[in-house]
């Protein structure tokens, strides 16, 4: 899948739970929701991304892609 669209569905997910004050159960709730709903193609595609470049993640995308390293 194109990256680009990637992290736009990233950072759209990020958006929705922006609402929660608490930052880190926020991006606990996004690497729920992408371990959840993804495909693991998708997944591993995003984390090789993260940690090759990062680029275009919003701070909450970021942070939960970083957390995804860790279980994906």
């Amino acid at each position: 899948m194109n990256i680009e669209k990637l992290v736009k569905m990233a950072n759209d997910i990020a958006d929705f739970f922006n609402a929660e004050p608490d930052k880190e159960l926020a991006a606990e709730g996004i690497k729920k929701h992408i371990m959840r709903s993804w495909d693991p193609r998708m997944r591993k595609q995003i984390i090789e991304y993260y940690k090759d470049n990062g680029e275009g993640f919003s701070q909450l995308a970021a942070q939960a892609i970083k957390k995804l390293c860790g279980t994906a």
